[in-house]
């Protein structure tokens, strides 16, 4: 069916709605009040083809928040399940609206969904809104991770409502516009197979080739290509993760996207300190997310995944099972080799060498003992190929030279291998200490500029930027441990 075009730009297209009906439900966003943006992200905008000037004032502020639809959207929102800190649970969509499918003047497809539009079926006692701080921490950490060229979900906008939401306190609502290459999970695939049947599973799977693998279509068994090309992604997605010092910190399965970008910035966080064992989320009391366990749990979402995808795999369920199990096996060897190739860039190693794990696991320990901030220390090491004077003294310690000596046998050019290092190590991560007082200035006071400033130093990280440099000093020595709320 052609796509229904608007004087916006929007060319809306519903494919996702072509699937078996209890898939979702057909809802409208709930009317704001007095809606106003906050934040409106018009180079997104223009990449997707919108007419960024006319979706930058009231018209905009009425589309994002809900109050108006533009013609041909059809809202839904979607059902789905997912495991929650390991526990298996009926979710959905309880305060998101999917708008539908906008195709960019490429044909290139993405979902367009209000956040905190107002409740749905799947809202299970909650009032469906969201407030302002949480969504615009959604929108600086997605842009952060865009200009970091880490695969993410991003937003259009951000708007206040013109009314309050109570969680602790009484707070602005908001309203966030998330684009996604599909909102498609593992937690939607486990909803199929425990509360559709195997019809919906292959239908969602079939619907899941089309969309993001149509490479898989003509494989000899094509549902085995679609489990390993998503587990490809994830692997690949993570390594970048932990290539940045990036704790999501609610890796559950409804968080995990078939697509392979980042979704859901809650209590997400960045690394100071390198530790492994770094948990940020208030709610994560057993540090089953922590920084260091990121692909063990992928791995776990996998075979998830792999359990719902089951009676597509083989014919024969032993063989099913089987295949399923040396799939899920072989998994932590993918899992480890991105990582691994993540940290040989990081550390500018050309190729490979059977030292590399050893090099690189000594590198780590030694940021670990001295608790040596996880990005600056490594954007500093270029520093020890050029003739560039050393500005920490941790540079200059007895166990760095001792390391530093078996990292210049195994590096040749210098000068060229420093220069790749800073394109593969940022300047400029989210500080976290950052994040919050830009959010304070603008939740508390309605004062947008930190966070604007943040936002344009973001947006180019691995850039020097000279007039920016106090935006790259870790949190103070004596601040209280960082904690990050789910923000529902």
């Amino acid at each position: 069916m052609p796509p229904t075009s608007t004087s916006s730009g929007w060319r809306w297209n519903h494919t996702y709605a072509a699937l078996p009906d209890a898939f979702y439900t057909a809802v409208p966003p709930t009317p704001a009040p007095a809606p106003s943006l906050v934040v409106f992200n018009a180079t997104l905008a223009r990449s997707l083809g919108l007419a960024a000037d006319r979706l930058g004032g009231e018209h905009g502020a009425a589309i994002f928040s809900g109050s108006a639809l533009p013609g041909g959207a059809e809202p839904i929102a979607q059902a789905y399940a997912g495991h929650q800190f390991g526990n298996f649970t009926m979710l959905g969509d309880g305060r998101a609206i999917l708008l539908g499918e906008h195709l960019t003047p490429d044909d290139r497809r993405v979902d367009v969904q209000l956040k905190g539009a107002g409740r749905t079926p799947y809202s299970r006692g909650g009032d469906g809104k969201a407030a302002l701080g949480p969504m615009l921490r959604e929108h600086l950490i997605g842009e952060a991770m865009h200009g970091l060229g880490i695969p993410t979900t991003r937003s259009l906008a951000v708007i206040v409502t013109g009314e309050p939401v109570y969680r602790e306190t009484e707070l602005p609502g908001a309203v966030l516009t998330r684009v996604a290459d599909s909102h498609l999970r593992v937690g939607t695939f486990e909803y199929a197979a425990r509360f559709v049947g195997p019809d919906a599973v292959q239908a969602l799977a079939d619907y899941a080739i089309a969309r993001h693998f149509p490479e898989v279509r003509d494989a000899d068994r094509p549902y085995r290509a679609l489990w390993e090309a998503v587990a490809r992604r994830q692997a690949e997605l993570i390594a970048r993760w932990m290539g940045v010092g990036f704790v999501h910190g609610v890796m559950n399965t409804d968080n995990v996207a078939i697509a392979g970008q980042t979704l859901d910035y809650g209590p997400c966080a960045f690394l100071d300190a390198y530790d492994p064992a770094a948990v940020f989320s208030s709610i994560d009391q057993f540090g089953r997310y922590a920084y260091g366990n990121q692909p063990t749990i992928t791995r776990w979402n996998l075979a998830r995944l792999a359990e719902a995808l089951l009676p597509l795999f083989d014919e024969t369920p032993e063989a099913a099972l089987a295949w399923a199990q040396e799939a899920v096996d072989g998994l932590e060897r993918t899992l480890f080799d991105a990582w691994l190739n993540e940290m040989r860039k990081k550390l500018g190693l050309d190729g490979t060498d059977e030292g590399d794990e050893a090099l690189i696991n000594d590198w780590l320990s030694w940021m670990q003992a001295d608790k040596l901030d996880f990005t600056n220390t490594f954007r500093g090491l270029s520093a020890a190929l050029v003739d560039t004077p050393d500005t920490d003294a941790c540079f200059a310690s007895e166990p760095f030279r001792a390391w530093q000596a078996r990292w210049l046998d195994r590096i040749a050019d210098r000068t060229a291998t420093a220069e790749r290092m800073r394109q593969h190590n940022p300047a400029f991560i989210p500080r976290n200490h950052r994040v919050e007082a830009a959010l304070d200035a603008a939740v508390q006071n309605g004062d947008l500029d930190p966070y604007r400033r943040l936002l344009a130093a973001l947006a180019r990280p691995y850039d020097d930027q000279p007039k920016h440099d106090e935006l790259r000093e870790p949190a103070p020595a004596n601040a209280p441990p960082y904690r990050t709320f789910c923000g529902t």
